[in-house]
């Protein structure tokens, strides 16, 4: 891998000096997913910090009464799972793709070196891991609050979320269905949904994804 390709899929790289990018593009896999396999099992110990290239991931478990529980959508861009690489413990969670999905895997080696070598690497873990637990926070506040329609729209938006995942723009292709598995809705109940959000002037369908309108309405509707 060289440093275009680095910097193609992981904007975390691209302030890195010569040396750690190398160090990174040495470190660092590629592999493909079919649509609805399963990434990394609950309870895996995956010992690499994990990047979306394209597709979409859903991050979740399924409960002992066998209820389906959705955490987080992971669209390209996103890297996660490093607060387990740190502890190296297994993850706590299901990765699964909700369409084919390119993911690239960054050895735990090569990501403790950035850990301890870079001032670079460190600057941006500690936005990413803070963005993350303001993130967690708020999706557990509208999975307990919200009606559906809200629960949605939160749960749109934080696709959209800049630090996470950046380079996304104002677009993103995703289906209704899609978005019910990671909203915990039906499909049915997701059109009506985002029906209701365009209707409100937050977002526009559009054939095979959505666009986002107004940002900040998304993030905060239904308060």
């Amino acid at each position: 891998m060289g440093r275009a390709r680095l910097a193609h899929i992981a904007a975390w790289s691209i302030d890195l000096p010569d040396d750690e990018a190398d160090r990174a593009c040495a470190g660092i896999i590629e592999k493909a997913y079919a649509r609805g396999a399963c990434i990394c099992p609950k309870n895996t110990v995956l010992e690499s910090w994990t990047g979306v290239v394209s597709g979409l991931v859903k991050v979740g478990t399924v409960s002992r009464e066998g209820r389906s529980v959705t955490f987080t959508g992971v669209p390209a861009g996103g890297w996660f799972g490093e607060g387990t690489v740190l502890k190296n413990e297994p993850r706590r969670y299901d990765i699964v793709a909700l369409r084919h999905t390119r993911m690239a895997f960054m050895g735990r080696p090569t990501f403790m070196w950035l850990v301890e070598n870079s001032v670079v690497f460190n600057r941006f873990l500690v936005n990413q891991l803070n963005e993350r637990l303001g993130h967690f926070m708020a999706l557990l506040e509208y999975d307990r609050l919200l009606d559906a329609t809200p629960r949605l729209a939160r749960c749109l938006a934080s696709l959209f979320n800049p630090v996470l995942y950046p380079g996304g723009g104002d677009h993103l292709e995703i289906t209704q269905e899609e978005l019910g598995l990671l909203s915990g809705i039906t499909r049915q109940v997701a059109n009506q949904s985002l029906k209701a959000l365009q209707k409100d002037g937050v977002v526009r369908l559009e054939y095979g994804g959505i666009t986002v309108v107004d940002l900040e309405r998304l993030r905060n509707y239904g308060a």
